[in-house]
């Protein structure tokens, strides 16, 4: 507990000591008068800290989470309580936490009739991992306005940051209820759209002649044609860059990208799962950090999300010879390999075309990297200064090389995509479904 005098106090002070000096310089004997005022004072502060808020009295109850989502600010129920008389109180409230939390300050708070008062703390989580909520800060004046109390109530809280499975529950919900995407998926069970046989269906014209069944045809003296879906149980296998690369954030100051591709990757493994597909993961930096065999069912996703909570920033350079010859190593059919990466110029990415080249031979690989859309407001802003002009020349080169890059990837049959972390995630289901709706795995 701290008391400190407030402005007010130190005004009132300030203003009052030439007063009550003015006797002094009439006569030597009114010099007690100064005296008298400095007693007055005291006594005014003394009365402000005997009727004010003692810090017994306050009340203070946080509701903590089980767990914080990665990027998705989580607002904790706060709860201040004090004796009735000390209604209309208003209080200040400050956190201190950990750098990988982020909690501005929320709005003064002001005690009620009853003395309570509700307020919420907006707490984001910026890494996975574990972050500590170490304290509250209280802050709040007496009735007079002259003494400043500041109160530290120790909370002292672990919080477990997990990646963002909620937002991946949204997304999934959304994608599932767009009756355009929902139409899309019930197309794959029409005739041509896949290589698996699903039904018989009497022939309509326009239909495909070759794919009536002669001998059905024969057995139920009429024609029937064949239809086909899209084969399902193919191996999705996510591979995630955890390098020094993918452990930092876009200029933007939000989530690292790894954070971003894991998002990613849980809500395509959500659809792949829903669509009969089976999903492993994989994750390399400097080595091997992690490989899960592909699994069906849609309760493989917790699975999953298990291992992606588990997954480190690796502080070292991607060694992409390694990890990715390792992966190859290990599938032992054909699958769709989605590798989660970045990179910053055609030098640091020589490695990482020709590893991928040499997987695509094998497999077909989607490759996704997560843009950083502050780069390409850099390179396209309007320079006000010669610093401006430079910075701007270099985002541009950057751009030109990463677009160097994509294109070779392309050129080896490889499909690109290369978005922001907020579109990222759409793009890679969009490119999924079509990969499914053409059999090209």
């Amino acid at each position: 507990m701290r008391i400190t005098p407030t402005r007010r106090a130190l005004l009132l002070f300030a203003a009052g000591l030439p007063v009550a000096l003015l006797p002094a310089l009439v006569s030597a004997s009114l010099w007690p008068v100064w005296l008298a005022w400095v007693a007055a004072l005291v006594l005014l502060i003394g009365a402000d800290l005997a009727l004010g808020l003692p810090r017994r009295r306050l009340q203070v109850q946080l509701d903590l989470p089980d767990v914080l989502y990665i990027g998705s600010p989580e607002p904790l129920p706060l709860r201040l309580g004090a004796p009735a008389r000390h209604r209309g109180l208003r209080l200040t409230l400050r956190a201190e936490h950990d750098p990988d939390l982020s909690i501005p300050d929320p709005p003064p708070v002001t005690l009620g009739d009853d003395g309570l008062a509700l307020s919420e703390l907006p707490v984001a989580a910026l890494r996975r991992g574990t972050s500590t909520l170490h304290a509250l800060w209280l802050s709040w004046t007496g009735p007079l306005g002259l003494v400043h109390r500041t109160l530290r109530h120790p909370v002292d809280a672990p919080l477990r940051v997990v990646p963002n499975i909620r937002a991946v529950r949204a997304a999934a919900l959304r994608i599932f209820s767009d009756r355009e995407l929902t139409a899309g998926l019930k197309a794959e069970r029409h005739l041509g759209d896949g290589s698996e046989f699903d039904a018989l269906r009497e022939y309509q014209p326009g239909l495909d002649h070759r794919a009536i069944d002669w001998k059905a045809s024969a057995r139920h003296v009429k024609l029937l044609t064949r239809e086909f879906r899209a084969e399902r149980n193919h191996q999705v296998v996510l591979a995630l860059d955890t390098g020094h690369l993918m452990g930092q954030p876009d200029t933007g100051g939000g989530i690292p990208r790894l954070d971003g591709a894991i998002n990613a990757a849980l809500l395509l493994a959500y659809v792949a799962l829903k669509t009969g597909d089976r999903v492993g993961l994989f994750a390399f930096d400097d080595q091997v950090r992690l490989f899960a065999e592909p699994q069906g069912g849609v309760a493989t996703v917790h699975r999953l999300q298990h291992l992606t909570s588990g997954l480190d920033y690796g502080p070292a350079e991607t060694n992409f010879t390694l990890g990715l010859t390792t992966l190859l190593s290990r599938l032992r059919r054909r699958s769709l390999v989605v590798v989660f990466t970045d990179f910053v110029d055609t030098v640091t990415a020589e490695l990482m075309a020709d590893n991928l080249g040499r997987l695509a031979r094998r497999h077909l690989v989607l490759f996704a990297s997560l843009s950083d859309p502050g780069l390409a407001a850099l390179a396209e802003a309007p320079p006000a200064s010669l610093s401006d002009l430079n910075q701007a020349v270099v985002a541009r080169d950057f751009l030109r090389e990463r677009d160097l890059v994509l294109r070779r990837l392309r050129r080896a049959g490889i499909h690109c995509i290369d978005a922001p972390a907020a579109r990222v995630s759409a793009d890679l289901v969009s490119r999924y479904l079509d990969v499914k709706r053409r059999e090209l795995v």
